[in-house]
Parts: structure tokens; sequence; C-alpha cells
């Protein structure tokens, strides 16, 4: 799967996972149990995110890591399966489960303008811009809440 989005990043003059695929599929034997195959066809994953309880300290003030939060990153599907948006509903996931366990905000990074507005139609929005030794990272957050028709979201993927 991670293969897949390379090429598709790429194919679209896109930097890739390519060259770190296997560290980035190597994340889902965290023994913290963060990383989450939560998004699947037939019994292929087909999209797969990691949920952290702590914000990266780089991109936000201090009253911002003050506040409850979870931090999504390494989202990452199927481009064949792109017209069910599992990237969406992983999105809205991490925004339902947020809640429940008493945060108050989902935040994300990616590196992007086109995922900015991606993640933007999950109702995120654009907090800071950031500067990393090698590339621009956009930081976004949303606010946690419980979403109404989650299951079904799954059931159509």
């Amino acid at each position: 799967m991670i293969l897949a989005r390379s090429a598709w990043l790429e194919e679209r003059g896109h930097a890739s996972w390519r060259e770190n695929a296997t560290e980035l599929a190597r994340q889902a034997e965290n023994s913290d149990g963060d990383v989450w195959d939560l998004a699947e066809v037939g019994g292929k994953v087909i999209g797969c995110t990691t949920v952290q309880e702590k914000t990266p300290p780089w991109g936000w003030t201090q009253d911002e890591l003050n506040e409850s939060a979870h931090y999504l990153y390494s989202t990452v599907t199927d481009p064949a399966h792109c017209t069910k948006k599992p990237g969406t509903v992983m999105g809205l996931w991490a925004v339902d489960r947020a809640t429940r366990e008493g945060k108050a905000w989902v935040r994300r990074g990616c590196n992007f303008p086109e995922l900015v507005r991606y993640n933007e139609t999950q109702g995120f929005s654009l907090v800071h811009e950031v500067q990393r030794t090698n590339s621009r990272v956009y930081v976004m957050a949303r606010r946690a809440e419980r979403i109404t028709g989650l299951e079904e979201r799954f059931q159509a993927l």
C-alpha cells in the first residue's frame, strides 16, 4: 500500500515515501499500539494512520501545546480506493476517538498545499506553516467532536 501511494505521488510530481517505505511499515509493529489499520476491504488494508497522545513541540505555541490533543500522522491510503475516501473516514474516526477520550483537539501535519486543501474538507484548519530542515510543514487542527454516521462510512469502504 505504501509503495502504491508512493507511485501515485511520484506520478503527480510530489515527493514520496518510497525511500522510507520499510521504516514506515515498521511503525505498525510499535508496541505502544498507536498505529491503526482502520480501513480494510476484503481482508486487505487500504488505509492506516498513527495517533499519538502528544503533539510534537515544533510548530505550535506553548498555549496550544498545553491543550489536550491527539496528533495524527503517517496516514497512508491505497490510491486504488481513493473514490471511497478512506483518508477522510480515518480523519473523522480520529476526531470522534479524541472526543471520546476527553481530548480537545486533533492535530496533524502535512508537507503539501494540496494535502492542506484535502484535510480542510475534513474540517481541519491550517494553524501554522513551519520550515523544518528540508521541507515546509503545514500544521493543522480540528476540535474533537462526535461524528454521526461514522460506522456507516466505514461500512461504505
